[in-house]
């Protein structure tokens, strides 16, 4: 008798596969995505299942929608802004002077 396992070239977790094993899949739709950079995106949704509007591109990252002629417009990215930059948003330059003037007087007090 040679050395060896009875069940050679299996491995753990081996096994039939298949509908048997797992049961039957949901009916599925497959639905194609257009984004503004041209990409397609085929997703499947169950049957039941409510699509989607948009869907996001996994290639750039942008919106997608249903309609090829006209996908959604790409997102707008704000620069950052920092601390002055709102300051001088919500005050104008006569605020600020007026500001600046009254905390060097108050720096003179002392």
């Amino acid at each position: 008798m040679a050395g060896g396992s009875a069940i050679r070239g299996s491995r753990v977790g081996a096994g039939p596969m298949g509908e048997a094993e797992r049961g039957e899949t949901a009916p599925r739709v497959v639905v194609t995505f257009y984004c503004a950079r041209g990409h397609e995106t085929t997703p499947s949704f169950a049957a039941e299942a409510a699509i989607p509007e948009t869907w996001d591109c996994p290639r750039c990252g942008w919106p997608a929608s249903q309609n090829s002629t006209e996908p959604p417009a790409p997102p707008k990215i704000e620069p950052y802004k920092t601390h002055l930059a709102y300051v001088k948003e919500r005050r104008s330059d006569a605020d600020g002077a007026a500001i600046l003037d009254e905390a060097l007087a108050r720096l003179k007090k002392r």
